[in-house]
């Protein structure tokens, strides 16, 4: 009896340790919205050390895996923000603009797409539009409005 106790604690600690250690080392079952966020974060890391072009090939793995999401999964705002903000690394200004609407168009307080569109707007030249993006974060006690408050008050550079 003892034997069979022993037995199946063995046996339960082994299969359950596998199959902990089995989530955390497949890759492949992230999804494409999570590749590019990785992608994302290390271009970030990459232009903070002035490497523009790593930089510029991680945003376009990050467009095409995002698009990819978008045909999968559409209208998720984070999606939407991060293909805007993408597009915009990229310099397609028109296309970043569409995306951040979609986006607000599902959720017209997301921070992160207020935020960026703005800078958008700072950079284009349109600062009365970036003003109505930091008034729709006026509340929020976030670092996106600071960020946006910072770049139209011309007290921080926009990267963008």
């Amino acid at each position: 009896m003892i034997i069979r106790v022993i037995f199946s604690i063995f046996l339960f600690f082994s299969v359950t340790n596998y199959s902990f250690s089995a989530g955390t080392t497949d890759t492949s079952s992230k999804s494409d919205y999570d590749k590019a966020a990785n992608l994302i974060k290390s271009a970030k890391k990459y232009e903070t050390k002035k490497k523009t072009k790593k930089a510029l090939k991680r945003y376009e793995k990050a467009l095409k895996l995002l698009i990819k999401e978008n045909k999968k999964k559409p209208n998720q705002a984070n999606t939407l923000n991060y293909l805007g903000f993408a597009s915009r690394k990229l310099g397609d200004y028109e296309n970043g603009e569409k995306y951040y609407l979609l986006g607000l168009e599902i959720d017209p307080n997301h921070k992160g797409i207020n935020e960026y569109l703005g800078e958008l707007y700072v950079v284009t030249n349109r600062i009365e539009l970036a003003k109505e993006r930091l008034a729709v974060l006026k509340n929020c006690n976030c670092e996106e409005y600071q960020e946006l408050k910072d770049i139209i008050e011309g007290k921080k550079k926009s990267k963008y």
